[in-house]
């Protein structure tokens, strides 16, 4: 505004200026001091109004730089917000909050310090196939084994923790066939075990001695003895144990065992010990009239066992097992120790048992000691165990035979596998055991991707003879079994499992009598194993 005016007054003082010497001309020679003063305040007022020019286009220059630098700032400023948006800013969380995360697909609720947690576990083991059975006379004992289906495993239950130390698992299983003691147990199939709680105990693992691990437990639990049983039934090569290894975990361990004792570990050493009695599958009642019926039997198991050579592609694992009957299953009506050793031939689709000493009498202990050794390179893997019985006949309960000597069995089994999509079997420090395949490419149309394949052999022997040619000899007869499996990882939560075996039992009528009671059999059968 002040421009402005200036330019105004300063037309006019020209105007002025202008018509002075006609006004001067018409009054007749006007002054001169007057005119040369008002050229001079024009001069003046012409100065100011340059000045005034120059100031305003400075600020006007000023004003355009600091808007351009707002906008500068503005633009950097909605850049940083930006940024600052795709990053996820951990607030402050209440310690009433949980997280729901599926590791590995499992459902699982924990506090957000990850102190407390439960998670849903489950596993699916469902078989199908079929026997070509061909007993060697009209003499042997079963004449028929039935082809069909089975539910090998049904399991659902809750794993989780209290306080970061304290753990706990309690699992059912609705499957048909579990292991069971010495092959039968009351409300059972002939040949197998019964459905019950597998998992129901608690374990604590707040002591870290000796740079190791540690983990003090009690309760209904899968015992951690022999290489086999320590492995997971999600992870072993072919769809059943080995005879011999089943055989010696029935005696005092296995699975549905009631049992309490420690284990610890490290990177390369395992050393477990527990104190184990009898299975859920057992009747506790003093009526009982049958041997599983009985519930005072109690055992102890040691293992020993490590990996002290591996690296990034290859492990040696070498271990050593003991199991001590202390008390056999005693029968309160009666009074009779019995045991039975026997086991269906490594396949439950028909439950029968093809191997058994029946029931040993007068049973006073038992012991069983076994070797195992495993190795791994690369996708191949080859594993194997051997165990030693040894039963004791001294009891005096009164009932035949008396003073009878002990009784001494064997047998084992080597494997070999190799997964031909290259993943290897990891080892497991805290079960001294390896775990399955995790495929690198698990099985989708979308993405072209065919999960992970493996293929293996086992060959499996059992010995149930002794003393033959003496009346109180048994003849549980011998079992040798090969295998074969064609495995496929889908992904980390299915597998199927193709295996054919190929038995011959050889097998006498009795310890005195050598009538040929044997039996050869081909089988295939095909599992779909759905597990979190």
């Amino acid at each position: 505004m002040g421009a402005t005016r200036l330019g105004a007054i300063a037309i006019g003082l020209a105007g002025a200026l202008a018509a002075s010497p006609a006004h001067s001309q018409s009054a007749g020679g006007g002054s001169d001091a007057e005119i040369a003063l008002l050229k001079q305040q024009l001069k003046l007022l012409e100065q100011k109004l340059d000045k005034l020019q120059k100031q305003t286009n400075a600020n006007t220059a000023t004003a355009a730089s600091a808007n351009a630098n707002a906008k500068a700032a503005d633009a950097k400023a909605a850049r940083v917000a930006t940024a600052n948006a795709a990053i996820p800013v951990k607030g402050p969380v209440a310690p009433s909050g949980v997280v729901v995360t599926l590791p590995n697909n499992r459902p699982t609720i924990c506090t957000a310090d990850e102190q407390n947690c439960v998670a849903i576990t489950s596993r699916v083991h469902w078989d199908v196939g079929g026997y070509d059975y061909r007993p060697n006379t009209a003499g042997t004992v079963p004449q028929k084994l039935d082809s069909g289906e089975n539910v090998r495993r049904a399991r659902i239950g809750v794993v989780g923790k209290f306080f970061g130390d304290w753990n706990y698992s309690l699992i059912y299983d609705f499957g048909g066939s579990s292991d069971g003691f010495g092959g039968a147990a009351p409300g059972s199939l002939p040949g197998g075990g019964t459905s019950g709680i597998e998992n129901a105990y608690l374990s604590y693992t707040g002591l870290k001695p000796f740079g190791g691990k540690m983990a003090i437990e009690g309760g209904i639990m899968d015992v951690l003895w022999t290489m086999d049983e320590s492995t997971s039934s999600n992870d072993i090569l072919f769809m059943e144990r080995a005879s011999a290894g089943i055989i010696a975990q029935n005696i005092a361990a296995g699975d549905f065992r009631s049992a309490v004792g420690t284990r610890w570990w490290n990177d390369q050493l395992w050393i477990g010990g527990y104190v184990t009695g009898p299975t859920t599958g057992q009747i506790h009642s003093a009526s009982s009239v049958t041997p599983a019926g009985s519930s005072e039997q109690y055992g102890s198991v040691v293992r020993i066992a490590g990996n002290p050579i591996n690296g990034k592609d290859y492990s040696v694992h070498i271990g050593a097992d003991a199991e001590w009957l202390i008390q056999p299953p005693r029968n309160q009506l009666t009074q009779a120790q019995t045991l039975t050793l026997s086991d269906r031939p490594e396949l439950r689709i028909d439950p029968t048992t093809l191997i058994s000493t029946g029931a040993i009498a007068n049973v006073s202990g038992a012991q069983v000691y076994g070797v195992e050794a495993a190795a791994t390179y690369g996708p191949f893997i080859a594993q194997g165990e051997y165990y030693w019985f040894n039963i004791d006949r001294s009891a005096n309960t009164g009932l035949p035979p008396f003073g009878a000597p002990s009784l001494k069995f064997d047998g084992g089994y080597a494997q070999v596998g190799y997964v031909l999509t290259g993943e290897n079997h990891a080892y497991n420090s805290s079960t001294a055991s390896y775990s399955g395949i995790k495929p690198r490419d698990p099985f989708s149309l979308a993405s072209g991707g065919w999960g992970a394949w493996e293929i293996a052999g086992r060959v499996s022997q059992m010995n149930l003879n002794d003393q033959i040619a003496q009346a109180t000899g048994i003849a549980g007869g011998r079992q040798t079994v090969y295998t074969a499996a064609l495995n496929w990882y889908v992904n980390n939560n299915v597998r199927f499992m193709l295996d054919y075996l190929h038995g011959d039992i050889s097998k006498q009528a009795s310890a005195i009598s050598s009538a040929d009671v044997g039996s050869k059999f081909d089988a295939v059968a095909l599992r779909t194993q759905v597990a979190f």
